[in-house]
Parts: C-alpha cells; sequence; structure tokens
C-alpha cells in the first residue's frame, strides 16, 4: 500500500517521527498492512475495554534502587543530548523538503 507525501508528513507531524529514508516508509508501510488486518476482525457487540487488565486488580511494588550512579552510561545512548539531558522525542529534527520526500516515496 502506498503512502502519500500528504498522509506521511502529517503522521511526522503527529508522531514527531522521521520518515525520512526508505526504510521508515517501508516500516510503515508494513505496520499499515498489519494493522489492515484488523479491519477482518468481527467486532459487533463487543465493547470497547479501557484496558486488558480492567478486571484484574493491579499491585503497586515499592520502587527501590538496585543500581545507580550510570549516568554517563545512559546518555552513551542518547542520538542527541544537552548537557545531561535526552533531546526528546528524537524525531524532533527538522524534516526534508516536500520534493526530497517524493523522491524517495517513488523509489518505495
Amino acid at each position: 500500500q502506498q503512502v502519500s507525501v500528504e498522509v506521511l508528513e502529517h503522521l511526522e507531524h503527529l508522531a514527531l517521527v522521521d520518515f525520512r529514508d526508505a526504510e521508515g516508509v517501508r516500516r510503515l508501510q508494513k505496520a499499515i498492512q498489519f494493522a489492515d488486518q484488523l479491519h477482518e476482525v468481527n467486532t459487533e457487540g463487543v465493547e470497547p475495554m479501557d484496558s486488558v487488565l480492567e478486571d484484574r486488580c493491579l499491585y503497586l511494588r515499592e520502587d527501590d534502587v538496585t543500581e545507580g550512579n550510570c549516568t554517563k552510561e545512559l546518555l552513551e545512548n542518547a542520538r542527541e543530548k544537552v548537557e545531561e539531558y535526552f533531546v526528546a522525542p528524537p524525531g524532533n529534527i527538522p524534516l526534508p523538503k516536500l520534493e526530497e520526500r517524493e523522491t524517495f516515496l517513488q523509489g518505495s
């Protein structure tokens, strides 16, 4: 299923995710194909749920710190950081112009 440039731009704006390369577009197309299977499921008479665990009592556990002092190691995983903070969301980066996107969309 083809993804139009307009839909791509709209999704990038909503999710702050960068689909600038062909691999990103392929992943999006696969996700759409997977989600389209849900249209085949008969949900008539099925009430929507707030949570799949809404019929269970969820117990909270103590938040015990078992390790720590690993800020430097964690920040090594950051694509972009400012001082000692992750820049988030990582997709919040300048996006290519429409003409550039059309080029790799045609190749996918």
